[in-house]
């Protein structure tokens, strides 16, 4: 086969030039490079021969636009920065991919008005399905969920509701046996930490509130919240702060693994003896905490089974099918190491 002469300024091979190269019509190009099922595997072989040949990569937009459909999946995240995202983003891109679909990310930042805007720029390319974060969002950003026909699964969570696909745990539950588990370890005063304060963080803190109030036990002076992003230097500082509190705390559960192993950090730079003295708790069971001094009570959170599931509850419904469950709700674990 030999290249025909390309005049067009650009030089970007186009569907016309692989099938004068091919010998064939751009619509058998089209059907070939989909893989229908009409198109003889010899003459498939043929396209896709003169497509290498030319490095010609099909214009996706293009092909959403005319068929009416797309091949990529708008993903909307709060943070890279949180290992607990990169987990989830990983399984849930390769189950994606292996459906056929590609991801395009957006980073919301905990920002409502962010996630709305971002949501508008995605909906312009006409993704064939969303995932989104949590449940809680602006009203405007519900509407154009509801009123773009798209697809949609939400992750980390599963609250059922009527016409809502999602995929995670229950926040406030892990939350609550966290802390039962600290009083039935015979802690008493146990403080809450925490950070960033978005919705699920929220949801633990009324499950710890929850579980104290049961007991008898809840006072608001043993809520340490700040709206700072979560780092361990900041696990940090809040532990020096609880651990100057009046009456002393002997337990304190962290909203978040970061915080937590930061707090375990300052105790051995402090001479604090955990759990002798104060007992510490994590959440999420981040890469680490297992090896931390001592080794970390956590929450083992299923980020990774989380991305599986939400991408093959997405790919049903692009699809067409029907999803049998809804609200998939995968469990956590409550990992008790020797922090507490």
């Amino acid at each position: 086969m030999t290249a025909p002469i390309r005049p067009r300024a650009t030089g970007r091979v186009t569907l016309s030039d692989v099938a004068h190269l091919a010998g064939v019509s751009p619509i058998t190009v089209s059907r070939a490079l989909r893989g229908e099922r009409a198109v003889a595997a010899e003459l498939v072989a043929k396209v896709q021969a003169a497509a290498d040949t030319l490095g010609y990569m099909p214009n996706p937009a293009a092909r959403a636009l005319a068929s009416g459909q797309s091949s990529h999946v708008a993903v909307l995240i709060p943070m890279l920065s949180n290992a607990l995202f990169v987990n989830l983003l990983e399984a849930l891109q390769n189950t994606l991919r292996q459906a056929g679909y590609q991801t395009l990310i957006g980073i919301t930042y905990y920002d409502p008005s962010e996630e709305e805007s971002l949501l508008r720029e995605q909906l312009l390319h006409r993704p064939a399905g969303l995932i989104v974060t949590g449940l809680e969002r602006s009203d405007a950003t519900r509407s154009l969920i509801a009123q773009s026909g798209v697809p949609c699964v939400h992750l980390m969570t599963a609250q059922a509701s009527e016409g809502t696909y999602c995929v995670g745990f229950s926040q406030f539950d892990a939350g609550h046996d966290m802390t039962r588990h600290l009083l039935d370890k015979g802690y008493r005063r146990i403080a809450f930490a925490a950070t960033q304060l978005d919705p699920r963080t929220l949801q633990r803190l009324e499950g710890w509130r929850h579980a104290l109030q049961s007991a008898g036990r809840y006072d608001a002076t043993l809520e340490w919240l700040n709206p700072a992003p979560s780092s361990l230097s900041l696990g940090a500082r809040m532990f020096e702060q609880i651990m100057g509190q009046q009456p002393p705390v002997d337990a304190i559960f962290f909203c978040n693994d970061d915080l937590a192993q930061g707090a375990l950090l300052a105790a051995l730079r402090m001479g604090v003896a955990v759990p002798q003295r104060v007992a510490i708790a994590g959440f999420n069971d981040l890469t680490g905490s297992d090896q931390m001094v001592p080794p970390l009570t956590t929450v083992r959170t299923p980020r990774a089974e989380i991305g599986q599931a939400a991408g093959q509850m997405l790919v049903a419904l692009m699809q067409g099918e029907t999803v049998p469950t809804p609200c998939l709700d995968l469990g956590y674990v409550l990992q008790a190491r020797d922090s507490a």
